[in-house]
């Protein structure tokens, strides 16, 4: 079990202007990583049909397909971030990504809906793991400061541009056949992994991190792979069934459990003194808004273009398409804008662009154009994400130990999932109850209204809680540092010192 810190960075100029070409390749192969990653998430919506027709698929165990991933991917990330720390980030990653490209060949080639819905939950389980490993190798060979993040502003939003591209290419690839939706990534997954074999850099310092806190990864891994579960479920058995009720008392007795476990052993799987430094706690409640919102969004605009308006695939690809260019094209911009403003003042600016997306769309009828109706709320998410995705999880992992790097990861890529699986889950039900199962387009209207005012809502609330960030940074910045009033123990675990950082952070 190891931990490193590997700084190869040359930061003699403002911003680490100076790095290597390695530098730059090992930059490359992991935004490679978090763009499939990301893309998987968003890719196969429009594919579903197709997969349904061909496979002999109900509806049912069609949106297993999407769920399958969701599910391993957020149930097993803090999993994933505190292995890549005890067993070693390149170890974690590069295993991970080969799972990773072999989970999607084999989901090009099945021929059976079950064979396919596993397929989908290894490949989510993979990314369970080169996400958070991956996040953690960026921020701890990129000192904190201009040259991190000006790293992970190109490392993020790489990820919001797979997010936001995955309808786009979803689209293209399905007009040729779903199954391309599949192996697409396999190529692109496998010259990542043999480039990272030789770019990614090896521990430099072996020292004992820790055990393994067995019951908190059981209590909480279940816990967390049962919400999602839950969520997913709820449509289908109501959410007020005896079945999605019990469900989430487990739930909350499970996560209870876990609070208690991580209290109390010594090498906790989520050290809870964590959140203790405000800026942290705050980005992983926006993190869970601000993806849940756009997951449920999303889901509301593609069922509004295709079922309602009757865009083809092609159609919806070439339409989103300004957002996930605006945000790829922003990469190499927002490390500079992050360093001028902070991420204290750019989340709220980027969220309040999310709620004025969504808020726009409420305009929608049967006859909106694209010019009136989506083309400004596309370019307004574009806008919003790419000033908020880097911000937060710059935020999320500002100011947090080099060996606490991977747990820090894990925390903001699990509230990105859960997020998306719960509001996404909570905006399907709420367009089922709202159109009366009617297939009218005032019956379809009456479900995607109140479903965009729920996503707004929740967009809103990320809003609220960043703006409250944002004046607490500016008061903290106008008050003169306190000295504390205690001394460091001479001795003590890596939990007490750490808590003892996390206390003088909330301090200011």
């Amino acid at each position: 079990m190891t931990t490193a810190t590997v700084t190869t960075t040359d930061d003699s100029s403002p911003g680490g202007a100076h790095w290597t070409p390695r530098l730059w390749g090992t930059l490359i192969v992991l935004c490679a990583a978090l763009f499939l990653d990301a893309l998987d998430v968003s890719m196969v919506g429009i594919a579903l049909p197709s997969i349904g027709s061909e496979l002999h698929l109900s509806t049912s165990t069609l949106q297993w397909v999407v769920s399958g991933y969701v599910l391993g991917y957020g149930g097993l990330l803090l999993l994933g971030g505190r292995t890549a720390d005890l067993l070693g980030r390149r170890r974690v990653f590069l295993v991970a990504l080969g799972v990773f490209a072999a989970a999607s060949l084999l989901g090009g080639l099945v021929d059976d809906g079950g064979l396919l819905i596993a397929a989908r939950f290894l490949k989510g389980v993979a990314a369970a793991f080169t996400a958070p490993a991956g996040l953690s190798i960026i921020t701890t060979t990129f000192p904190e400061g201009p040259s991190r993040n000006r790293a992970l502003s190109i490392y993020t939003t790489c990820g919001a541009s797979g997010f936001s591209l995955g309808l786009v290419l979803s689209g293209l690839l399905t007009s040729v056949g779903w199954r391309w939706t599949f192996l697409m990534p396999v190529p692109i997954a496998l010259l990542a992994l043999l480039f990272a074999v030789r770019l990614l850099p090896r521990p430099v310092e072996e020292k004992a991190a820790g055990r393994y806190d067995v019951l908190g990864a059981i209590t909480g891994t279940t816990a967390v792979l049962l919400l999602v579960f839950t969520a997913t479920e709820a449509q289908g058995a109501g959410w007020l069934s005896l079945r999605t009720l019990g469900s989430l008392a487990v739930v909350v007795l499970l996560a209870a459990a876990f609070l208690v476990v991580e209290s109390r052993t010594a090498h906790p799987l989520v050290r809870l003194g964590i959140f203790r430094n405000g800026a942290v706690a705050r980005a992983n409640v926006i993190a869970f808004t601000m993806a849940g919102a756009y997951g449920g969004f999303q889901f509301v605009v593609t069922l509004y273009l295709q079922d309602l308006l009757g865009w083809s695939a092609l159609e919806m690809a070439l339409g989103l398409l300004p957002a996930g260019a605006m945000i790829a094209l922003s990469a190499p911009f927002m490390g500079p804008v992050v360093d001028r403003f902070g991420t204290g003042r750019l989340l709220p600016i980027g969220l309040l662009a999310l709620v004025a997306a969504f808020a726009l769309f409420l305009r929608l009828d049967e006859h909106s154009s694209y010019p009136a109706l989506v083309l400004p709320s596309i370019v307004l998410l574009g806008v919003g994400f790419a000033l908020a995705f880097p911000s937060v999880n710059i935020a999320a992992t500002d100011g947090v130990a080099d060996e606490e790097q991977g747990l820090a990861s894990g925390l903001v890529n699990t509230g990105i999932q859960v997020g998306t699986a719960v509001v996404l889950a909570g905006a399907t039900a709420i367009i089922t109850a709202g159109n009366g199962g009617g297939t009218s387009a005032q019956a379809q209207l009456d479900g995607y209204r109140p479903a965009l005012l729920f996503v707004t809502a929740i967009a809103l609330i990320g809003l609220l809680i960043a703006a409250t960030g944002a004046v607490l940074d500016r008061r903290k910045r106008s008050t003169p540092l306190p000295v504390p009033d205690y001394d460091y123990p001479s001795a003590g675990t890596r939990g007490d010192l750490a808590d003892r950082r996390d206390e003088v952070l909330s301090k200011g």
